[in-house]
């Protein structure tokens, strides 16, 4: 029988194995984590101790499966030549990291084409992903294309900009899609019904397939739907609304399905958010 996976976005300060510590304390079944500082380019190489000890504390704890957030950084399709050198390096060493800590997933934000549209960026992004790919031919993680909002140039607020990058990548089993709500609730996915819900969900299922979403961030949006402005709220205080988080944990075809929350207030307002998920699991 599956069992619903909650979790939350954990501080790797002091360390990568610090990160089981906090999520048993806040209540998780599963992490995301940064696996190195999300605003710098070049990061120190891990410890080896430290990787030890942070296989010791995931398997003691036995909390998984483990999400990687790429670097803010990084835009894979960026019109910089330089930025998208960096971009590439910083992307692959993403993919480096996440090997070494064998996390199951290295979740990320498509790109920004910024003035050059999006079949052009769309292009850009697949061929920058086949770069990394070729240069990490035997990496188990797998790479998931986070749905956006929509604000400014960005790429994949809609379904099909997702299917379009994957369909574009040679190696296309290496990808998987991450459905942040807030995110989609902002570029114009409905699910505050029972009959909205279910058309986004089968659009979601009809473009991308159920089976290559990995994992959805839960979040909540201080903005309205279709405003295309990221801007994540707690669970139940937003413009979401309770209803729709109810929809999502008793969907039985999503559990089991890491659902992380990036929601505002720390360590302690994660507590009560997942919490909250969990009082809306029907037995």
């Amino acid at each position: 029988m599956k069992k619903h996976k909650f979790g939350c976005h954990v501080s790797v300060a002091g360390g990568v194995s610090k990160a089981f510590e906090r999520a048993v304390d806040i209540g998780c079944d599963t992490v995301q984590i940064f696996s190195k500082n999300q605003k710098q380019w070049r990061p120190k190489p891990f410890d080896p101790e430290e990787v030890k000890l942070y296989h010791e504390e995931k398997k003691r704890t036995g909390i998984g499966p483990i999400m990687i957030h790429d670097s803010y950084l990084i835009n894979l399709c960026s019109v910089n030549p330089d930025i998208l050198r960096k971009s590439h390096e910083s992307f692959a060493d993403e993919i480096e990291r996440a090997d070494q800590l064998q996390a199951e997933f290295l979740n990320f934000h498509p790109g920004a084409h910024q003035g050059n549209g999006e079949d052009w960026g769309i292009k850009a992004i697949a061929g920058s992903l086949d770069i990394a790919i070729e240069k990490y031919p035997d990496s188990k993680v797998k790479l998931l294309l986070e749905t956006t909002a929509g604000q400014g140039t960005g790429i994949g607020y809609t379904f099909q900009h997702l299917r379009e990058i994957m369909d574009n990548v040679e190696k296309t089993e290496r990808l998987g899609v991450c459905v942040d709500t807030a995110h989609i609730f902002a570029a114009g996915y409905d699910l505050r019904t029972k009959k909205t819900y279910n058309e986004t969900i089968s659009k979601l299922d009809d473009i991308i397939g159920l089976d290559n979403v990995f994992g959805f961030h839960m979040n909540d949006s201080k903005k309205d739907l279709g405003t295309r402005v990221d801007r994540h709220e707690n669970i139940g205080k937003g413009f979401i609304g309770l209803k729709a988080f109810e929809f999502l944990v008793n969907d039985e075809r999503l559990i089991g399905k890491p659902m992380l929350l990036e929601t505002p207030g720390g360590d302690e307002s994660f507590k009560l958010d997942i919490k909250k998920l969990r009082s809306l699991v029907k037995n």
